[in-house]
């Protein structure tokens, strides 16, 4: 039996760009085989915890062929590290956010994409479809790595 290898995408609410990070890295991993990661995600902060994504990039999602309907927001728990092998943070606001909760834990906390993936929940619906571009990208290359 294969090892179980856990992901975790964080941004800010986990209602933007961390589920969508979720629902596209995961399909891609399916759609490539790859049957061993279990992909999560969740917020640097708690206000939305409960909460399904933001309609938009749930709308964005769908357009794509993706269903992130099943989502419900959650927050980040430093505990969480002992039992995560990766963590994506979303931008690099979110990776010291990350770092500083690391402690003496040895949990690699990487970018999603090789640059800043940019909060489209202020912004218009098509803000949400240039961010799903960018996450697709950068999940491709993810997915790559996991494969290995």
């Amino acid at each position: 039996m294969t090892a179980v290898r856990r992901v975790e995408v964080v941004c800010t609410g986990n209602i933007c760009r961390s589920p969508i990070g979720e629902v596209v890295l995961r399909a891609k991993l399916a759609e490539a085989g790859v049957d061993d990661v279990v992909v999560t995600s969740s917020g640097t902060g708690g206000w939305h915890a409960g909460d399904p994504m933001d309609s938009r990039a749930a709308a964005a999602l769908r357009r794509r062929g993706y269903d992130g309907s099943a989502h419900r927001a959650q927050e980040f728990r430093s505990s969480w590290f002992a039992e995560r092998d990766l963590v994506l943070a979303m931008d690099s606001g979110h990776l010291s956010a990350l770092t500083r909760r690391l402690g003496t834990q040895a949990v690699p906390i990487e970018l999603f994409a090789e640059i800043d993936v940019p909060d489209p929940y202020y912004g218009e619906d098509e803000g949400f479809d240039d961010v799903l571009d960018q996450i697709e990208k950068a999940a491709d290359l993810w997915v790559e790595r996991l494969s290995r």
